[in-house]
């Protein structure tokens, strides 16, 4: 069930009325905060990275769409993902990046390269749907169970239920 004043920000959203981004500030801006905090622990950087999440939201706010997701899971998974490319980009700022020279990447010859997961997204087609959706969700879009519940709209209890289900359907075809 959606809120009154969620209902308002996003009919705003959908309008482009910048209203939308003061009420997202007030409703929304402390429970975001939290999300970054506990990636980023440093409080400046994680007003920095609030400050940018909002932005985000603004730029793609004709992007949102109640249908697939809440409102805060939308706005939640801006903020950590900004957050967590702060990190990133921090890290290769620090010198902590590729060393091209030193990698073995391209060393692997086709024998140490393991060729039953090289096929993953063919052998994925042959499950039923509503197991391919929620391995496609937690194992390729890097969705926690409860993010994959809320964004796709099942129990969680379904979730973990086919999750299971469908890594035991996979296990026949790697290991019959």
């Amino acid at each position: 069930m959606i809120s009154p004043i969620e209902k308002e920000i996003v009919t705003l959203l959908e309008r482009g009325d910048k209203k939308a981004i003061t009420l997202l500030y007030d409703n929304y801006a402390d429970a975001l905060y939290g999300v970054i905090k506990k990636i980023i622990a440093d409080d400046d950087t994680a007003q920095d990275v609030l400050q940018e999440s909002f932005i985000k939201i603004w730029r793609y706010s004709k992007k949102y769409d109640p249908d697939k997701a809440k409102l805060f899971t939308w706005l939640y998974r801006i903020a950590y993902n900004t957050a967590i490319d702060k990190v990133r980009s921090q890290k290769n700022k620090d010198g902590n990046e590729v060393q091209i020279e030193t990698s073995n990447v391209y060393k692997i010859s086709a024998d140490e390269l393991n060729q039953d997961v090289m096929d993953m997204q063919k052998h994925l087609g042959s499950l039923d749907e509503k197991y391919q959706i929620i391995i496609n969700a937690l194992f390729f879009e890097g969705m926690t169970q409860q993010e994959a519940s809320e964004e796709l709209d099942i129990p969680l209890g379904t979730i973990k239920s086919r999750l299971k289900i469908g890594l035991r359907e996979l296990k026949k075809i790697y290991n019959p």
